[in-house]
């Protein structure tokens, strides 16, 4: 009678009302994980689409065409002396923007010495030392626009600069090119010359003083703890240290390396030396969580296959352990590079916000990183910083992009299957 009972539960109809609802909530749960992937994916792509409309203009530069009449101008300079060695020193100090003033609204009117400003005296100048018989003629030359009036060609400046601009346009004085200082020149005060170059050089030389510095410290404490130590409860205590310093907020690490590297150690401020070490303390607990647990997953025969034909405890872990734990120890180390890549708070308080106006030659120059040139950039009122800032995060973007695309290359060298 009870089996019959039991056997009609499996057969009426409730069984298959409670198939059925089992197999919607597989359903509902695929399409939720669906919905979550598309939601992260419209986010990312809203991010891109958005940096890209305010970015990609800021690797542009617009130019106007200016004619110049270099004898009857008040350019003060000798065609012999440009050829010589303080040929710039001369040029910068020549007054080359009044005779641009003068010579702009000279063409195209009043207020148009609006439209030129220190980026294109320079170029003025550069150009002058590049051809020195220029001076001995009119000339035409196409100048760079000063940072008004570069908002203004783009379309979203002062109305009379656009006004200035328009009437340029209508001579067909004003064309765009790609903006190749700002890849070359390091930071200014007039947005129209700043470039990322200076930041780029400092984000690449802390960022190698941190690899060189948390890697090997990271992945030889991971070994030691998981294959060399004593179980014991300073063992434990190191552990749970290491835990809680990975949660430990960045702004800390700052605080920390201002301490001990700046006020204790008495190494140069804003170098990155300094970023580096700091980062570098950052980093560590995250390599060492991630080393230990791509060691542990490492399979106990390979260990004991390795003793078996005699080798030692020291060949085993060096010689058979850590290269097929490698692969998880560089995804933990991509994941705190990463990190480190983006930080600003620590590099902050150690003084790496700066103004800095010419690229690091090493280590120990004073220096500045991309994450905080974009703050200082989103920190301008100057208008033309805006595009400057966004073309600036799409360079970071592209620079953590190809540091972990690297490392992810060598994960996959060294990745090994059994």
């Amino acid at each position: 009678m009870n089996s019959a009972a039991a056997s009609s539960r499996w057969t009426d109809g409730s069984m298959q009302s409670r198939v059925a609802k089992r197999y919607a909530a597989e359903r509902r749960f695929r399409l939720f994980g669906l919905a979550a992937v598309g939601l992260s994916v419209a986010f990312l792509a809203f991010l891109l689409i958005t940096m890209a409309a305010k970015g990609l203009s800021g690797f542009t530069q617009s130019e106007v065409r200016l004619t110049i009449d270099f004898p009857r101008s008040d350019v003060m300079l000798d065609a012999a002396a440009l050829n010589g060695a303080q040929a710039e020193e001369i040029v910068a100090n020549a007054g080359l923007d009044g005779v641009l003033e003068t010579q702009a609204v000279a063409v195209y009117g009043e207020g148009a010495g609006e439209l030129f400003g220190g980026a294109s005296a320079r170029s003025l100048g550069d150009q002058l030392i590049a051809d020195p018989t220029l001076l001995e003629r009119k000339a035409d030359l196409w100048l760079p626009m000063s940072s008004k009036g570069d908002v203004a060609a783009k379309r979203d400046g002062d109305p009379a600069i656009e006004q200035l601009v328009a009437r340029a346009e209508a001579k067909d004085s004003v064309r765009t090119r790609f903006n190749t200082g700002f890849l070359t020149s390091s930071d200014a005060t007039d947005s129209s010359t700043v470039g990322v170059w200076g930041a780029l050089k400092g984000s690449f030389l802390t960022i190698m003083v941190t690899m060189l510095l948390a890697f090997p410290i990271g992945v030889l404490s991971a070994l030691y703890l998981e294959e060399f130590a004593p179980r014991n409860r300073w063992t434990d205590m190191i552990e749970v240290s290491i835990n809680n310093l990975a949660a430990v907020p960045s702004i800390i690490f700052g605080l920390l390396g201002l301490a001990v590297f700046l006020n204790f150690m008495h190494l140069p401020r804003s170098a990155p030396l300094v970023g580096g070490l700091t980062l570098a303390l950052m980093t560590m607990p995250v390599i060492v969580i991630a080393g230990r647990n791509a060691i542990k997953s490492v399979p106990p025969s390979i260990r004991d296959a390795a003793l078996g034909v005699g080798a030692s405890k020291m060949q085993v872990v060096f010689h058979h352990v850590l290269p097929l734990a490698l692969p998880g120890i560089l995804t933990g180390t991509i994941i705190g590079m990463a990190r480190a890549l983006g930080e600003t708070a620590p590099l902050l308080m150690i003084g790496m916000r700066a103004f800095i106006a010419s690229p690091p030659g090493g280590i120990t120059e004073p220096a500045s990183v991309l994450p905080v040139q974009i703050f200082l950039w989103s920190d301008e009122v100057d208008r033309g910083f805006v595009e400057k800032t966004s073309a600036a995060i799409i360079v970071l973007l592209i620079f953590m992009l190809l540091m972990n695309g690297l490392a992810i290359y060598l994960r996959n060298r060294f990745e090994r299957r059994w």
